[in-house]
C-alpha cells in the first residue's frame, strides 16, 4: 500500500466520524457516556475515597452512571467509600448531571466571553430538550442563576438550622451537610451519604416543606423557572405588559400539582388504615406530601419502604414511573407525555378530533410522540420486571419498585441494590441512564441524520378494533 493510499483512508475513517456525520442527540449522548467514564476514572483516585475502600468494578461503574444520571441508586454505603472530598466530588457530578452537560460547559463559555457557535447552541438546545434555536444561551444563563441561588440560599439556610436545632455540634459538619442536602434536593440526587437519608427529620416539618420546595424547583421544568422569572419581572413595571405563558409552562405546572395532590390523597387514603394508623393527623398528611413529592424524582425517604403495604409500593411505583417535567433534573415518561395522553383520551370521548388545552390546538405530531414514549417505557420497564425475576432471587414488588426507580431516575429502594447479580446491576444502570437521557432520544439515537420518505402512500382501510 503506498502512503498515499494510506492516508486517503485515513482520512475517510475520519471523516467518517467526524460530528458532521452525528446527529445532536447522539452527540450529546456520547458526551454523557464520556462523562460517566470520567466519572469512574475520579471515583478510583485516592484523594477522594476512604483508605481500604476496595469496591469492585461493577459497583464503581453502577455508582458513576447512578451519579452521572442523579439518580441516587447505589450497592454500597457512600460514607464508607468515599471521604468528604468524595462527597464533594459527587455533589458537583449532580451538577453536571441534574442542570446537562451542556447547561454546565455554556455557562462557562459565557463566564469567559467565548464565542459560541451555531453548533454548540444546537447541542444545547437538543440537551436541553428545547424546540428552537432563538433565546437558548439566554435560558441557560437565567436557568443556571436561578438553580445556584436556590442552592446557596438555603444551603446557608439549612447550615444555620443544622447547627442551632443541634442536628450537628460542629459548626462546620452543619455547613458541609446543609449544603449538600440542598444541592441534593434541588437536583432532585436523593443520594444517602449518611447511612440514614433524612430519617432524622421525619418529624421536622419545617424542614420537610424546605425540601419538598426545593425538589420542585428541580423538577418543575427548566423553561417554567425562567417564564415565572419573566413574570415577576414584567409585575414590578410601573405599566405591567400583558404577559402570557407557553403552553408547555401551563401543561408543566398544571400536570405537576394534579399528579401531586392526587398522590397525596393517594397515599393518604392507602395508609392511612396500616401505617398511618397510629399517627396523629399532621404526621400522616405529611408524610403523604412527602412521598408523593419525592416519589417523582428526588428519591429522598422518612423510613423504609418495608413499612408500606404493596398496593401502596405500587402506587410509589407509578408516580417513579411518571417522573418530572420535560428539560429538569428528573427521568421518566415525563408529566406533560402523561398530560397530553390524558387531554388525547377526554377529546376522544367527547368526539373531538384534534386534541386542544388552554386556548392552543396540540400537534398532532406531539400526540403520537407522547403515545409512542408511554408504550415503549411501559413495555421495556415490563421487560425488564420480567427478566430480573428470572435473574434475581428477589421479591417481586422489591424488583418492581427498582426498575421503576431506576427508570425514573429517583432512587428509591427497598435495599435489594446490592444484593443484585452483575447481570441485574447492569440492567438497572441502562435503565438510569436511559431515564436520564429520555425515551424519546433514546429511540431518536438510532435514527440516521439524513432520512428520506419513500415516496409511497398507500390506499386506507378500516381495521376493526376494541
Amino acid at each position: 500500500m503506498s502512503v498515499t493510499t494510506f492516508i486517503r483512508k485515513k482520512q475517510r475513517a475520519l471523516k467518517l466520524f467526524s460530528a458532521k456525520h452525528f446527529t445532536s442527540i447522539q452527540i450529546i449522548v456520547m458526551y454523557y457516556v464520556v462523562m460517566t467514564l470520567l466519572s469512574l476514572l475520579l471515583f478510583y483516585l485516592p484523594i477522594f475515597r476512604e483508605p481500604d475502600s476496595h469496591q469492585p468494578f461493577i459497583d464503581m461503574f453502577f455508582m458513576a452512571v447512578s451519579t452521572v444520571s442523579v439518580t441516587g441508586l447505589t450497592t454500597f454505603n457512600i460514607n464508607d467509600v468515599f471521604n468528604q472530598n468524595g462527597v464533594v466530588l459527587l455533589e458537583v457530578l449532580f451538577q453536571i448531571g441534574g442542570l446537562g452537560i451542556m447547561m454546565i460547559s455554556t455557562f462557562f463559555f459565557i463566564v469567559s466571553k467565548r464565542r459560541i457557535s451555531l453548533k454548540q447552541r444546537q447541542l444545547i438546545m437538543t440537551d436541553m430538550n428545547q424546540t428552537k434555536l432563538s433565546g437558548i444561551v439566554r435560558l441557560i444563563r437565567i436557568t443556571f442563576g436561578i438553580i445556584v441561588f436556590f442552592q446557596v440560599i438555603f444551603g446557608l439556610i439549612f447550615s444555620l438550622y443544622f447547627y442551632f436545632r443541634g442536628y450537628y455540634r460542629n459548626f462546620w459538619d452543619a455547613v458541609f451537610y446543609g449544603f449538600y442536602q440542598a444541592i441534593s434536593a434541588v437536583t432532585n440526587s436523593g443520594f444517602d451519604v449518611t447511612g440514614q437519608s433524612i430519617t432524622p427529620f421525619a418529624h421536622d416539618y419545617f424542614f420537610l416543606s424546605i425540601i419538598m420546595f426545593l425538589i420542585f424547583i428541580g423538577g418543575i421544568g427548566f423553561p417554567v423557572l425562567m417564564e415565572f422569572r419573566e413574570w415577576l419581572s414584567y409585575k414590578k413595571q410601573p405599566t405591567p405588559i400583558p404577559f402570557r405563558f407557553s403552553l408547555f409552562t401551563k401543561l408543566a405546572v398544571l400536570a405537576f400539582f394534579v399528579l401531586f395532590i392526587a398522590g397525596t390523597i393517594a397515599i393518604f387514603l392507602l395508609e392511612k388504615d396500616h401505617f398511618f394508623l397510629d399517627k396523629g393527623p399532621i404526621e400522616q398528611w405529611m408524610t403523604s406530601m412527602f412521598y408523593s413529592m419525592t416519589t417523582r424524582n428526588a428519591g429522598l425517604q422518612i423510613n423504609p419502604l418495608s413499612d408500606f403495604q404493596v398496593t401502596t409500593l405500587i402506587f410509589f411505583s407509578l408516580l417513579m414511573f411518571v417522573g418530572c417535567s420535560p428539560s429538569s433534573v428528573g427521568g421518566g415518561i415525563r408529566t406533560t407525555t402523561v398530560a397530553i395522553l390524558g387531554l388525547y383520551i377526554i377529546s376522544f370521548l367527547r368526539g373531538e378530533k384534534n386534541v386542544n388545552a388552554f386556548g392552543r390546538q396540540i400537534p398532532d405530531d406531539d400526540v403520537r410522540k407522547s403515545m409512542v414514549v408511554f408504550m415503549l417505557s411501559l413495555g421495556m420497564c415490563f421487560g425488564c420486571v420480567l427478566f430480573l425475576t428470572a435473574t434475581e432471587e428477589q421479591s417481586l414488588i422489591a424488583i418492581i419498585v427498582e426498575v421503576a426507580s431506576a427508570f425514573g431516575t429517583t432512587g428509591l429502594s427497598m435495599g435489594i441494590t446490592p444484593e443484585l447479580s452483575m447481570t441485574g446491576k447492569l440492567v438497572i444502570a441502562l435503565l438510569m441512564f436511559i431515564g436520564r437521557i429520555g425515551m424519546l432520544y433514546t429511540l431518536l439515537l438510532f435514527i440516521p441524520k439524513e432520512r428520506r420518505d419513500s415516496g409511497y402512500k398507500y390506499p386506507q382501510e378500516k381495521i376493526i378494533i376494541g
